[in-house]
C-alpha cells in the first residue's frame, strides 16, 4: 500500500492518518491487490473537503466529499470508494461469467453438427424441361443444385454448380 497525504489550509493529525490507513487496508483486502492512493485534505471556512484517488490493477477511482467535519468527510469518501470497488468487482465477475456462458453456448452447436440432419429442399421441377431451361432456373434461384426431369426421355437429371464456376450434369443410365 502506497499512501500520499496532502494538506491544504490544515494539518494532518495522527488520528486522521491512522483512520485513513485503516480504511485503505480494508480496501486493499477487498481488491486482493496492492493499491496506490492520494489523500488530499483541505479546509475552507467551515467546509472540510476530502479527495481520494485510488489506483489498482489499471483502475483509477476518485471520490470528493465535503462536510463540516474532517472524519465524517473521510468516512463518506471511503464508503463511496468502497461501493465503487465492489461494483467494479461485480462487473468483472459478470464479464467472466458471460464469457463462460458464451463459450458453453458455442460448444452446443458443435455437438449439433455432429448429428447429421436431413433438411428437405424444394430445388426441383416436376415438369419436363431442357438442360438450358434447368440452367436458367438454377441461376435465377441462386442455388447450387437443381433436380429436374429431362424433356427427351423424362428421366430425372441433376444439374449442379461446381467449385470452379462451371456446371455439372448427372444423368442416370
Amino acid at each position: 500500500m502506497k499512501l500520499n497525504f496532502t494538506a491544504r489550509n490544515t494539518e494532518i493529525t495522527p488520528d486522521i492518518k491512522k483512520y485513513a490507513e485503516k480504511r485503505l487496508q480494508s480496501l486493499e483486502r477487498i481488491l486482493d491487490d496492492t493499491i496506490e492512493s492520494d489523500l488530499i485534505l483541505s479546509v475552507e471556512k467551515y467546509r472540510h473537503k476530502v479527495e481520494i484517488n485510488v489506483r489498482a490493477r489499471g483502475v483509477t477511482l476518485n471520490s470528493v466529499e465535503e462536510t463540516q467535519d474532517m472524519i465524517s468527510s473521510l468516512n463518506v469518501a471511503f464508503d463511496h470508494i468502497e461501493k465503487r470497488i465492489k461494483k467494479e468487482k461485480d462487473k468483472l465477475r459478470e464479464r467472466k461469467r458471460r464469457k463462460n456462458r458464451i463459450l458453453e453456448e458455442s460448444l452446443e452447436p458443435i455437438e449439433e453438427e455432429k448429428r447429421k440432419q436431413i433438411i428437405r429442399s424444394h430445388n426441383y421441377s416436376l415438369k419436363p424441361m431442357t438442360v438450358d431451361e434447368a440452367l436458367f432456373q438454377l441461376e435465377s434461384e441462386g442455388k447450387d443444385v437443381f433436380l429436374f426431369r429431362k424433356f427427351e426421355n423424362e428421366s430425372w437429371t441433376v444439374l449442379y454448380r461446381r467449385k470452379d464456376g462451371n456446371f455439372g450434369l448427372i444423368e442416370p443410365e
